[in-house]
């Protein structure tokens, strides 16, 4: 059974149309990465897939159940959201926050018990960050607030994790951490990984399959070795650029091509 399936889903705000007749299926286990420009619809997906906005038109399926069949209390149980953006100015401690994951299993004002701090000690820990239990968020660096939060979503104990750019703004490093954190998810707990990102590289290095989408429509979905061609890279965002095999094997490399070089090359330089 396929975690996700969307057939001929359709989304839009009065006039605009943000995603058109938009099919694709997300297998057990994947890793999968939706890539594309600015207003694609990439985070409009990942949203509708979390319930939080309404598909207009079509089928979205989650654990084989229609998503509008889903209480949400059942749709939080099988899946966890890390936004993009998550406020951090608020009175919590990384702990605190972390437990907020296990409302979902929680009975109505039900205090969290001893296997709740247990599985929250074991999240923070499988992120990394249970040194940092008592201290408040806001005292945190962005990529020690990146694990909290990823923290909080595993502690949710979903079957399925969404997260919307986990690595914008973070520096080399922590885009690396939580990318090995991600992976380290799928391969040891079993999740499946949906992620919104800019960064092909770092998609072509991690994502077992990817889905494209420009102004709304699929542009393209298969396996980083299917997809990441030039022709289809420079067809989604039409600006020059060169598509190798990294040096450390096994994956694609995409290089942007600055204007200055290609006024180089014209003049013979």
């Amino acid at each position: 059974m396929s975690p996700v399936i969307a057939e001929d889903i359709e989304f839009f705000y009065g006039d605009q149309i943000i995603l058109r007749r938009l099919s694709f299926s997300v297998v057990r286990g994947d890793f999968f990465i939706i890539l594309g420009p600015n207003g694609s619809g990439k985070t409009t997906l990942l949203k509708i897939i979390a319930n939080i906005l309404k598909v207009k038109k079509g089928d979205l399926r989650i654990m084989g159940n229609p998503i509008e069949n889903h209480s949400r209390r059942s749709l939080a149980r099988t899946l966890a959201l890390v936004p993009q953006m998550a406020p951090v100015d608020f009175p919590f401690t990384a702990m605190e926050l972390v437990l907020m994951g296990r409302s979902p299993h929680l009975g109505f004002l039900a205090l969290e018990r001893k296997n709740d701090l247990e599985l929250a000690k074991n999240a923070m820990e499988f992120t990394g960050v249970l040194r940092l239990a008592h201290r408040k968020m806001d005292q945190l660096s962005g990529g020690e607030q990146q694990r909290v939060f990823i923290a909080r979503a595993i502690c949710q104990a979903p079957e399925i994790m969404l997260l919307d750019e986990p690595t914008a703004s973070l520096d080399l490093t922590h885009q690396i951490r939580i990318m090995d954190l991600m992976e380290k998810l799928r391969k040891e707990k079993g999740l499946t990984i949906v992620m919104v990102s800019h960064d092909i590289n770092l998609a072509a290095m991690y994502a077992t399959r990817l889905l494209f989408l420009k102004a709304g429509k699929e542009a393209g979905i298969g396996t980083p070795e299917e997809v990441l061609t030039f022709k289809n890279l420079e067809r989604i965002y039409e600006c020059p650029l060169l598509v190798d095999e990294s040096p450390l094997g096994g994956f694609k490399r995409i290089t942007l091509i600055p204007n200055k070089f290609l006024k180089m090359k014209i003049a013979g330089k």
